[in-house]
C-alpha cells in the first residue's frame, strides 16, 4: 500500500492516538499515568514501521529497511526498558504525573485524556525525520551515502550507549547495599544523565539520515526540542530534585564532580 507523506501523517496519527486512548483506560484502571511514556516510544518505532512499508515503490527497499528497521528498533527498546522499570511491578505512579493528578483535582480523568492526545502529536512530530530520511536523495555505492554511513555510526552509539547506561543503573539498584546511594558505575562517572545524552545523540543520527532532501531543517527540530524538554520540561530538573530530596549531600557531591550532561572526566573536589 502507497500513500502520500499527508496521508502518512494523518494515519499514523490516527493509529498512535488510538493507541494513546487505549494506555489513558489502562491509566484510569490502574492510577498511573506513566504508560503514557511508554506509549510514546512505542508510538514512534510503530510510525517508523508504517511510513516505511506505505512510501513510494520509488524508495529502494534498503532504505525502507534502513529508516523502518532503525526506527522501530530504538523505539520498542526504549518502550520496553520504561515499561518493565517504570510502570511494571512499581507501587506507586511517578511524582511527575502524581503531581499533575494532584493539580487537575476532581477533573484529572479529562485532562489525563487530553494529555495522552497531546502525545500522539508529539510522536508524530519525532517522527517526522523518519519521513525526511526515506525521502533523501542517495549517494555512493548501492544507494548509500556518507551521510547515511555517519548516521548508523551515530545510532549505534547512541543506542548502544544508552543500553549500556540503562543495563549499569539496573545493576547498581538490585544491589540492596547500594539504596540510598548514587550510582556511579561506568557511564554514570562521566555523566550525570548519560541515558539522556545518549537519547538526544540519537537524533543526531536522523540529522544525517536526511542530509540532501529540500525539509532537511525539519530533521533538526527533534534534537533542538529534546533538547529542551531534557533541560527545561521533565528530564534532568525533576530527576535531579528528586535525587536531592532522597539522597542529599550524597548527590550534591555527585553534582560538584560529575559533568551534567555531556560525558566527561570526573572533576576531584579539592583539585
Amino acid at each position: 500500500m502507497e500513500l502520500s507523506p499527508l496521508w502518512q501523517l494523518l494515519t499514523g496519527l490516527g493509529m498512535v492516538s488510538l493507541l494513546m486512548a487505549m494506555l489513558w483506560l489502562i491509566q484510569r484502571i490502574k492510577t498511573d499515568a506513566g504508560v503514557v511514556d511508554v506509549g510514546w516510544a512505542g508510538g514512534v518505532g510503530i510510525l517508523a514501521i508504517w511510513f516505511a512499508a506505505t512510501s513510494g515503490s520509488e524508495i529502494p527497499f534498503n532504505r525502507r529497511l534502513m529508516v523502518g528497521g532503525l526506527g522501530a528498533i530504538w523505539g520498542f527498546r526504549l518502550a520496553a526498558y520504561l515499561l518493565f522499570n517504570r510502570v511494571v511491578g512499581k507501587s506507586h505512579e511517578d511524582g511527575r504525573y502524581q503531581a499533575l493528578r494532584q493539580h487537575f483535582g476532581s477533573r484529572a480523568q479529562l485532562y489525563f485524556f487530553w494529555f495522552f492526545q497531546a502525545q500522539s502529536l508529539l510522536a508524530v512530530f519525532f517522527a517526522v525525520p523518519f519521513m525526511v530520511a526515506l525521502h533523501a536523495p542517495q549517494a555512493g555505492v548501492n544507494g548509500w551515502s556518507v551521510w547515511d554511513i555517519a548516521g548508523i555510526v551515530i545510532w549505534g552509539l547512541a543506542v548502544g550507549g544508552e543500553s549500556l547506561a540503562d543495563a549499569q543503573l539496573a545493576r547498581f539498584r538490585a544491589n540492596p547495599e547500594n539504596r540510598g546511594k548514587t550510582c556511579r558505575a561506568g557511564l554514570w562517572n562521566l555523566s550525570r544523565h548519560p541515558n539522556y545524552f545518549f537519547e538526544w545523540l540519537h537524533w543526531w543520527a536522523w540529522v544525517c539520515f536526511g542530509f540532501g532532501h529540500p525539509l532537511w531543517v525539519l530533521s533538526l527540530c527533534a534534537p533542538s526540542l529534546m533538547m529542551y524538554f531534557l533541560f527545561r520540561v521533565t528530564g534532568i530538573p525533576h530527576t535531579e530534585a528528586q535525587a536531592l530530596r532522597s539522597r542529599g549531600d550524597d548527590y550534591r557531591r555527585y553534582q560538584e564532580e560529575v559533568s551534567m550532561f555531556f560525558p566527561w572526566f570526573p572533576q576531584s573536589r579539592h583539585g
